[in-house]
């Protein structure tokens, strides 16, 4: 008796740990910004756009209770690192430099890097055309990077957030800024981008610097989470969900070469 017992806790105490493990919470890091048309807030807090949707997706195949954090860009990976978060999807792109530092899942998107720039200066995205101009990149980021490297001669300024550095160029305090080409086409989209400003076109390609892609960033040695998150990009590319998700925000295909 005492050993069915013991076997009968046993097995109740594995059911309680595995409900635990499967409702354990999945803490997901994204910019506290807006980043249209990756990820847009609601006045009441409430996030939506194309990553928040992909990032819904992944955790629905694999199975993982996801909770948003939003999280100021330069302290994301600390964030990530100490534990605060376990995740993160945020555009961030898979470079050696933040490699020595995190891991990242394979890559579920890759866009060109641009430049867009007042309607009456005349750019081109080179360092002979940007010299001397106010060029305006998000702080920490791998724009920032490429532009310090193959823009020298221009003057840079940083920001903390993308929209800030937009809206100093339609104010007319920057010549120019450089992003991703997606964030910057649906800036031009607006209002205020189509007053002031237009494409000046795409960067000369780093791998370096810009990397192969954008991938869900996360902890060093976390292979588990690692291999679900793999196993959930590549089903929902293969099931649909991924094109039917993009297509409802753009008119070609997102995940590149």
């Amino acid at each position: 008796m005492h050993r069915i017992l013991t076997r009968i806790a046993a097995a109740a105490a594995v059911i309680v740990l595995g409900a635990g493990a499967a409702s354990a919470e999945t803490k997901v890091g994204i910019a506290a910004e807006p980043y249209p048309p990756f990820t847009v807030p609601d006045a009441a807090g409430n996030w939506s756009g194309w990553e928040i949707e992909i990032m819904d997706a992944l955790c629905e195949e694999a199975k993982l209770d996801c909770t948003i954090v939003p999280t100021a860009w330069d302290g994301i990976i600390p964030a990530l690192t100490s534990g605060k978060i376990d995740m993160i999807i945020g555009s961030m792109s898979i470079t050696e430099e933040r490699l020595k530092v995190i891991d990242f899942s394979d890559k579920y998107y890759n866009t060109p890097t641009a430049i867009i720039g007042l309607k009456e200066v005349e750019i081109e995205p080179t360092n002979e055309s940007l010299s001397g101009k106010l060029l305006g990149v998000q702080r920490s980021t791998i724009h920032e990077n490429y532009v310090r490297k193959h823009f020298p001669d221009a003057e840079v300024k940083t920001y903390q957030t993308q929209d800030e550095a937009n809206q100093d160029l339609v104010a007319g305090r920057l010549d120019a800024v450089q992003a991703d080409s997606l964030a910057l086409a649906t800036f031009l989209e607006s209002d205020s981008g189509k007053a002031c400003c237009e494409m000046k076109g795409e960067v000369e390609p780093d791998k370096e610097i810009l990397g192969p892609g954008v991938g869900v960033g996360i902890r060093q040695g976390d292979t588990e989470l690692k291999e679900k998150l793999n196993k959930a990009i590549a089903a929902i590319r293969e099931n649909g969900t991924y094109e039917k998700i993009s297509e409802k925000y753009f008119d070609f295909d997102i995940y590149g070469k």
